[in-house]
This record gives C-alpha cells, structure tokens and sequence, in this order.
C-alpha cells in the first residue's frame, strides 16, 4: 500500500482571484501569489492505494494541484471573505469537496494555518478533527546509563555522554483530537498554548534535564524519552470529554525527532 502527499500552497487575495484561471506561476512559493496583504495558506492530501501499472503513479500530482485550486481554493476564500471564524468547520467542508480521485480514498487532508499551527481530518476518524501547534524549547542533556560501565557508556553514546552535557534547540509539536462544539470550536488556541506552557515549556526551557527535571532522575533523556515524558505530563491536561491528546512529536535537531502516543 502506497500513500502519497501532495501540498499545494496558496495565498488568499479577492473572491473571485483572476489568477485561478491563469497558469501558475509559483507553484513551490505559492498560487495564487498573494498581491498584498492576506493570509498565506496551505493544503496537504494524502491518498492511498496501488500504483498505476503503467505510470507507476499513484495519481498524477497534477491533478491534485488542479482539483484543489478549482474546488478548495475557492471555498476557503469565500470562508475567509465572509468572516468564518471556525478552521475546523473549513477543513470539513474541504474534506466533503476534495473526494475527487476515485477510487482512491482521500486519507488525510491538513489545512496549515502557518507553519506551525494545522488542523487535520483523518477520514478513519471523521467527525474528529486534529489541531496541531508548534513549540520550541532549549535544554542540555546527558546520554548517561548509570547501570553501565565508562566504556559501555561510551560505545552507546558517543559524545552524547559527555560529563558536561551537551544542548539542543528542541522543537515540540503537540497534536489534540475531538469533535468540534456547534460552533465549529475544539479549544481555543490561546488556552492550548498556555496548557502547553505552563505544563512543559515553562519546565523544560532553558533546564539541565538529567539534573532540574526529577522525571529524567531515572530515565535517560533520549529524544524518544524526551517525547514519552511530554505526552504523560499533558496527556491528563487534554482529558475531556470534547478534547484528548493524540500525539506528541519532539525534534531534537532537524533531521532527528520522535512522535509518541498511547
């Protein structure tokens, strides 16, 4: 089983953009181009199924770029145009638009708000939807098993086990899951950040985590503890009955990171 993503990023200018009957012109920067002030988005689809035997395409990527500058595009102008103050209620309206490559299942469809705030729908979970935002922190660490002998140590980690500890930039995306109230509304994102906040980051930022954070006395701070920790420390801050955490993910470095979920 194949799944493939294709994002198509877009600007939001007037109603009736004369630029969506035009060839594109950016389609890596955005299309339609945004010609002054307004809000930068983006889509992602996620299909699924076999590849063509003789393309050995999945779909054509085109015409995903194409259905959703014919179909999602326009939709989530008209949304913004007339003041819609619910993402989730967009996203859903695009989810019932965007069943378009049959018979393809459409998967996962993501509408990113900025790089770092998302809203997704997995069809396996309809009505949920997903609220994703993004997080950083710094901290210091040591790779350190205490069980273990200097050289053990060594051989497992490196320059990890430096005795001084060694520091990371660390990102974190937090991911919630439920069914949005009558008004569209899952959590209001202020409060999601400030759970965040005062749960971890205020805990975590600018903290030796061996040495400051008593979860980690014991445990060694691996990336992949690292996430575990994060997700059991909000996971009953997310406890109602409209929203529960699905997932957390932190990034280490760019090219190093751990989701985790129960």
């Amino acid at each position: 089983m194949h799944r493939l993503t294709r994002e198509v990023r877009f600007a939001i200018n007037d109603v009736d953009d004369p630029q969506l009957s035009q060839k594109p012109t950016n389609g890596h920067g955005g299309f339609p181009s945004l010609t002054g002030f307004g809000p930068y988005l983006s889509v992602a689809v996620t299909l699924s199924g076999p590849i063509d035997p003789v393309s050995s395409y999945l779909v054509n990527i085109k015409q995903i770029d194409q259905t959703v500058r014919q179909r999602a595009i326009p939709a989530v102008a008209r949304a913004i145009h007339k003041g819609e103050k619910s993402p989730a209620r967009v996203l859903s309206h695009l989810h019932d638009l965007l069943h378009a490559w049959p018979p393809l299942p459409l998967d996962q469809l993501t509408l990113h708000l900025s790089p770092y705030l998302s809203y997704s729908i997995l069809t396996s979970e309809r009505p949920m939807i997903r609220l994703s935002q993004k997080f950083e922190f710094s901290a210091t660490h040591r790779l350190h098993n205490a069980k273990a002998n200097d050289a053990e140590n060594s051989r497992l980690f490196g320059k990890c086990n430096n005795p001084h500890g060694h520091g990371h930039n660390y990102e974190l995306q937090v991911t919630l899951k439920g069914e949005p109230d009558g008004n569209g509304l899952m959590i209001e994102v202020p409060e999601f950040e400030r759970i965040v906040g005062a749960t971890v980051i205020d805990r975590f930022d600018h903290k030796n985590l061996n040495a400051e954070l008593p979860e980690f006395a014991e445990l060694i701070p691996t990336v992949e503890n690292i996430a575990m920790v994060i997700y059991r420390m909000l996971k009953p801050a997310f406890g109602g009955k409209r929203v529960k955490l699905a997932s957390v993910t932190v990034w280490e470095t760019p090219k190093t990171w751990c989701e985790y979920s129960e």
